[in-house]
């Protein structure tokens, strides 16, 4: 059991140090500015990998197809997400379109 909590410390020391040195180093470094644009596209690039596998995965097999009712309420949802720029309508309009679709495929 010593072993576990040795194990834990390390870990939570090392997640705290691997954080810490970036916030404690924010105002002193100076960035490119090529890399601060870059950074502006990380969150986007994480959501997307988070998200796009739920939406085109069906029990860990690829699917495309019309009868998908996660792809189709993910493609209403970017729909949504372009003409308003709305976040509360994009969940809103993505999640009453997948609801309707799965209710309506019978799933």
């Amino acid at each position: 059991m010593n072993t576990v909590w040795l194990i834990f410390l390390v870990l939570g020391a090392l997640t705290f140090l691997t954080r810490f040195v970036f916030i404690a180093l924010w105002g002193r470094l100076r960035l490119p500015a090529w890399v601060q644009r870059a950074l502006n596209f990380v969150p986007v690039a994480v959501l997307s990998a988070i998200i796009l596998p739920e939406l085109v995965l069906n029990e860990g097999h690829l699917n495309l197809a019309l009868d998908n009712p996660r792809l189709l309420a993910g493609a209403a949802a970017v729909l949504v997400a372009y003409r308003t720029r709305s976040i509360l309508l994009t969940i809103l309009a993505g999640m009453a379109v997948f609801w309707v679709l799965r209710w309506g495929m019978g799933g």
